[in-house]
């Protein structure tokens, strides 16, 4: 029987799905402890719109928040205990400030996979301009 180290020992016992799943807790910890919680932000410019993607490891879709305030747009998450504990913990957030050009009436968000996507469509270029009446008093 050949001896191993106990270094190996410990390798064997760790399996790659603990990894795997207590990395995610760890950054949370991480957070929660003054860290910050390693984000992504990417926006992909599509024939039809803007694509923000917004990926937070360990972050649950329920705790993404998007807000519209006119053209400036708020994208953070926090983490509660409880859902219903009034004591937030915030772990990422963003302000984007939006340009003309996007339909801020049309836009929508879906959380897929492990990120955040919100979806904003350009405005329709095709429109033609049209005169305003203009009614006397």
């Amino acid at each position: 029987m050949q001896q191993q180290n106990g270094g190996d020992i410990a390798m064997n016992l760790i399996s790659k799905e603990f990894i795997h799943n207590i990395v995610p807790q760890l950054d949370l910890f991480n957070t929660l402890g003054g860290g910050h919680a390693q984000f992504q932000t990417r926006i992909d410019k599509r024939e039809k719109g803007i694509i923000i993607r917004v990926a937070v490891p360990s972050v649950s879709p329920e705790n993404f928040h998007v807000v519209l305030n006119n053209n400036i747009l708020n994208v953070f998450c926090e983490y509660r205990h409880n859902p219903e504990d009034k004591l937030a913990a915030p772990l990422f957030a963003q302000t984007l400030d939006l340009p003309a050009i996007l339909d801020l009436s049309r836009i929508d968000a879906v959380h897929e996979g492990h990120e955040l996507q919100i979806r904003i469509p350009f405005k329709d270029q095709t429109a033609k301009p049209r005169e305003i009446e203009i009614k006397q008093r």
